[in-house]
């Protein structure tokens, strides 16, 4: 038996108060913003596949504050030229996010930094007892493509399963598409998003680290119109359970 780390970025809604003015939308218009980009109840869904001895790393604020999942150079980062890099000057659809200012360091130092330093040493924790470790990467997609992606016309199954070249083994990816599969699940390969997160001390440098992401449909468990539970949720949560179980098996 494995043990997990949970990385949970994108579940939280919560903004600052500190930092509310950074925004130039309206109240409203920030609460839509926020219901369109948040991986709403990824928080509860994966951390109840957790035991006892496995790790949730939750980041604690909105990803429209900071983004931990992106890289922190621009240069680095695809979606940077999307306006969604690690700090988002840009709405899910095109429009301007925020107020002229100076506080990028301030929210890397503050906000970023901390929270990789914890998944760090989360996997150190880990490899100093195993030989491997595994990083699950928690997230949910719309239905329905935003007008910021990629790839807006690319297939959107029910579980995306996220990989790296590097980080994720075939037999690791294609082990948790038969786990969904039989559960009922349409399952694709990254599509419509693709990659795992692992910490930048060991990305592509240390293939112990092992990292997959998976990505479920909002619709599954969501009304995506009011962020509301659907009745089917603790079905679907039962489902990741027993999913996430056999992995570990």
């Amino acid at each position: 038996m494995q043990d997990i780390i949970f990385h949970i970025p994108h579940a939280s809604k919560h903004i600052p108060d500190e930092h509310l003015s950074d925004f130039k939308l309206s109240p409203e218009e920030l609460g839509h913003e926020l219901l369109m980009m948040t991986d709403a109840y990824t928080d509860e869904l994966f951390s109840s596949c957790a035991l006892p001895e496995d790790k949730i790393i939750e980041f604690p604020a909105s990803r429209l504050l900071v983004d931990v999942e992106r890289f922190h150079n621009d240069s680095e980062e695809p979606m940077s030229q999307q306006g969604m890099g690690m700090i988002y000057v840009k709405t899910h659809n095109g429009k301007d996010l925020r107020h002229n200012g100076n506080s990028r360091h301030k929210l890397f130092q503050k906000y970023y930094l901390p929270h990789h330093a914890k998944l760090e040493k989360a996997v150190s924790d880990e490899l100093s007892k195993a030989t491997k470790t595994l990083i699950i990467d928690c997230h949910s997609f719309p239905s329905k493509a935003l007008p910021y992606e990629l790839d807006p016309a690319g297939n959107r199954p029910e579980i995306c399963i996220g990989t790296d070249k590097f980080h994720t083994p075939p037999k690791l990816a294609n082990e948790l598409y038969q786990l969904f599969k039989l559960k009922g699940f349409t399952v694709d390969h990254d599509t419509p998003f693709s990659g795992s997160l692992v910490p930048s001390t060991y990305y592509k440098k240390d293939a112990r680290v092992r990292s997959v992401m998976i990505e479920l449909r909002r619709d599954l468990y969501m009304d995506e119109t009011t962020g509301e539970k659907l009745r089917q949720f603790e079905e679907i949560k039962t489902k990741l359970v027993e999913v996430i179980s056999d992995l570990k098996n």
